[in-house]
């Protein structure tokens, strides 16, 4: 069975060689969307499959593809925590500053659970603290907000 919905729940169960078969079968795959509107390349990297997305990288998938609430796969990893992919991901060109349907940012998504290592990759790579998000609330408005001292001092540099 080749179809769309097997591709994504073996790229959901991070089964690699299946993915990599299904793709070579239907090279439509690569830029295909789920129920929800995901990726293949963003659903990898939500579910921290690092293997999956550099082979999906390799194989030309859009980075900043968005899904049905225009979240990118490096906004997933900002509120999942997967700072490999991240920095993967960002070196493949990753928009930092992309912002979704709500005004959130990668950063926000960092800031906002806590992601100090991935909030600082986004900040070294450009990414822009005075974005307000739908809210109007901004990477250091919730830092504040959690009275988190070591992401608010972060933030004061940039």
């Amino acid at each position: 069975m080749n179809t769309k919905e097997e591709f994504f729940n073996q790229i959901r169960n991070g089964n690699s060689e299946a993915v990599e078969i299904l793709l070579q079968n239907n090279p439509n795959f690569l830029e295909a969307k789920d129920q929800r509107g995901s990726t293949p390349l963003l659903l990898a990297a939500y579910y921290g499959h690092d293997d999956i997305v550099s082979f999906l990288l390799d194989k030309g998938a859009q980075v900043d593809a968005l899904d049905g609430s225009g979240n990118t796969a490096l906004m997933g990893v900002c509120f999942k925590g997967f700072a490999d992919i991240a920095e993967k991901l960002i070196n493949a060109g990753a928009n930092v500053s992309q912002k979704n349907a709500m005004g959130a940012t990668c950063l926000i998504y960092a800031v906002t659970f806590n992601r100090k290592d991935i909030a600082e990759l986004l900040l070294m790579h450009g990414a822009d603290a005075s974005v307000k998000d739908a809210r109007g609330k901004t990477a250091m408005g919730l830092a504040l907000e959690q009275g988190n001292a070591e992401l608010e001092e972060l933030l004061k540099k940039y």
